[in-house]
Parts: C-alpha cells; sequence; structure tokens
C-alpha cells in the first residue's frame, strides 16, 4: 500500500514538472531578452509597461515576476480569455523561459510618481525626458479615501499588502498604481466569474459582497496611494 502511494505521488509530481518545467528547474530569465520581448507588448502596454490612461490596457510595469508569469501560462492555456493576446501567447512563439523572460524583466520597470527637482548644474535634458515619459500618477477616483481606507485595511490588505502594493514572493499583484477603469472591469469579470479571485475556492462571492459606493471608496484609496 505504502509502494503505490509513493508511485502515485511520484507520478502527479512529474505531471507538475511537465506542466511546468521552469518551476521545477533554476532557470535564470534573461532581461535583455525580456526587454526585447517587450517590444512586441509595448504596442499595447506602452514603451515602460505604463499601460494605457483610459485603462483599457493594464500597468504591468513593476508587477510581481511570479504573477505576471502565471497570467501569461493562464492566456497561453486559454484559462483567461483575452482575444488580442491569443495572437502572442501561442506556445511555441510564446515558450516557458520567454514567459519567465519577460516576467522578470517586467518586474524591474520602475515608473516614478513624480518629477523629481531640475539640478540646474547637472541638468540632463534626455534624462528628464525619459523620466517624464515614464511617470505615472493615478488620478484621484471619486469616493471617500478614509472609509475606503478602512475596508481596504480590513477586506484586501492581508493578500496585497499596505498599500495595495503587492506581494512579491506570494506573486499578490499590485493594486495600488493601477488604472481605476481597468481594476473596475477585473472587479466585474471576477463578479460575472469570467476571471478566479481566489483559486483555493473558485466559487467565492467575496468581491460581490460589495455595494457599489464601498467598491467606489475602495477604489478612491487606491488611487491616492501613490500620490
Amino acid at each position: 500500500m505504502q509502494i503505490n502511494t509513493l508511485r502515485i505521488n511520484t507520478l502527479s509530481l512529474l505531471a507538475l514538472l511537465m506542466l511546468y518545467p521552469l518551476a521545477s528547474a533554476a532557470y535564470e530569465p534573461d532581461l535583455e531578452n525580456g526587454e526585447e520581448i517587450n517590444e512586441l507588448c509595448a504596442g499595447c502596454h506602452g514603451e515602460y509597461a505604463q499601460g494605457s490612461k483610459d485603462g483599457e490596457y493594464p500597468r504591468i510595469a513593476g508587477q510581481p515576476a511570479a504573477y505576471t508569469q502565471k497570467q501569461m501560462h493562464l492566456f497561453r492555456d486559454r484559462k483567461r480569455h483575452n482575444i488580442p493576446m491569443y495572437e502572442y501567447v501561442d506556445e511555441r512563439q510564446f515558450p516557458d523561459n520567454e514567459i519567465a523572460d519577460i516576467s522578470a524583466y517586467l518586474a524591474t520597470i520602475k515608473l516614478p510618481t513624480n518629477l523629481p527637482p531640475i539640478d540646474k548644474e547637472n541638468f540632463d535634458p534626455l534624462e528628464r525626458l525619459i523620466l517624464a515619459k515614464k511617470m505615472l500618477n493615478i488620478r484621484r477616483y471619486p469616493g471617500n479615501v478614509e472609509k475606503g481606507e478602512k475596508s481596504y485595511k480590513k477586506e484586501c490588505r492581508s493578500c496585497h499588502g499596505d498599500g495595495g502594493w503587492g506581494d512579491v514572493e506570494k506573486g499578490v499583484p499590485m493594486i495600488a498604481g493601477q488604472y481605476t477603469e481597468y481594476l473596475y472591469s477585473a472587479v466585474q469579470q471576477y463578479i460575472d466569474g469570467k476571471r478566479i479571485h481566489d483559486e483555493d475556492d473558485p466559487k467565492d462571492q467575496f468581491l460581490s459582497e460589495f455595494s457599489e459606493e464601498e467598491m467606489a471608496n475602495i477604489f478612491a484609496y487606491l488611487s491616492s496611494t501613490d500620490d
């Protein structure tokens, strides 16, 4: 009986390794290759992965690599539905190592929320221009920031961290510094069952329990955390 159990466990482990070979190998992502791949992503997500201001394309710069990598696998396996993405995530042209490369590269991109004071003695106009292009500050969403902060700390902080900046080790995405329009759309997809919010409880209806006012207050708070 012990032998059969061991055999089953071994087969299960081998199956997992076949599905996610990079998770089992000490693969070192190639950031230069990731930067090259980002040139393709930039067509929608912007040169610095800052997304689009209307929220149609999310900011992906600075997201935990583990989170981005997981989303890429979901797109590639057609478990997360987004027709524009399908053209770019075919398994033959977007293998596991390249998913790891682009995910690691995106995680290194830092988007400033304010421009530093000008140093007249060491002013570099090109560097200033690049910083200006990278700058991303989410516009304030209408709602009660104080109430939103209380709701966030009670219901969301345990996963998404202080201020909504995510958890790198656990691969939990940042939701601060993200376009509110995109967050609103994502929440609606979770409520409609098009995306899974909690993989440990796929049928969880946690987000549907918030009223529109409560959600607006949380969005108002999150839009203030990058000020």
